[in-house]
């Protein structure tokens, strides 16, 4: 269980995280949702120790890891998809796929499990092509790939849909149905497209100027009319 309690976050004079508090279960895709600028993906980096709270703390199966440093976080378990992709452009498929394997004991980290080739078949159909030279879908198969294979049990996926072709959105929402439904993994979907959230989400939350100002099960989320709070 992820617990957010109560987080601040500054960006010198920004206050970027109001007082943002938030669960995510094991075996539950929870979908935090808002406009740009409203501190979604602040909120994800701040959860992998990429950006220092001001407040607040953050606690993941009990344990307080507010002040690990992202490397142990990976350790405790962590797997982040940063918005962008970030992929190793001059490194291989294979290669950017071992770079996530880092955290692991050495005697895991010699062989890429084929869960990951079954669940993205183009990765090992391109395991020799360099990381640039893929499409945009194929590189966020890959971010998304490369998280997977450090084992993580709290998945933290920063806008997978962005700039993706339709047919790759629906095989991405396709892998993240199948990792809640193993019923061993937390996850953190942040997103602006409506459709593909209310399809995934087992809890959501909207965040607005960096607090949530929404928030319940997925089912609610069309009768209570969530997407209005999305609109520009």
């Amino acid at each position: 269980m992820l617990e957010i309690q109560s987080i601040h976050q500054h960006y010198g004079s920004s206050h970027t995280l109001r007082s943002l508090s938030l669960t995510a279960a094991v075996g539950q895709t929870t979908c935090v949702l808002g406009r740009n600028g409203t501190g979604k993906s602040t909120l994800l980096r701040c959860l992998m120790g990429l950006q220092k709270l001001s407040e607040g703390k953050i606690l993941w199966n009990g344990e307080d890891i507010s002040a690990l440093s992202p490397e142990d976080r990976v350790r405790r378990g962590l797997g982040y998809v940063p918005q962008g992709r970030e992929i190793f452009a001059r490194l291989t498929v294979e290669e950017n796929l071992f770079m996530g394997m880092a955290a692991l004991p050495s005697r895991e980290a010699k062989r890429i499990s084929a869960e990951i080739y079954d669940l993205f078949p183009v990765l090992a159909q391109m395991r020799s092509r360099r990381g640039g030279d893929l499409s945009g879908g194929q590189q966020q198969q890959l971010a998304i790939g490369r998280a997977l294979v450090g084992k993580p049990k709290l998945l933290l996926l920063d806008e997978p849909t962005e700039g993706i072709q339709p047919n790759i959105i629906k095989h991405i929402g396709k892998v993240i149905e199948s990792l809640r439904a193993r019923g061993d993994m937390a996850i953190v979907l942040v997103e602006q497209y409506y459709d593909f959230a209310q399809e995934l989400a087992s809890r959501y939350a909207v965040l607005s100027r960096g607090e949530v100002v929404d928030s319940g099960e997925g089912s609610e989320m069309v009768a209570k009319n969530v997407k209005s709070l999305l609109a520009v």
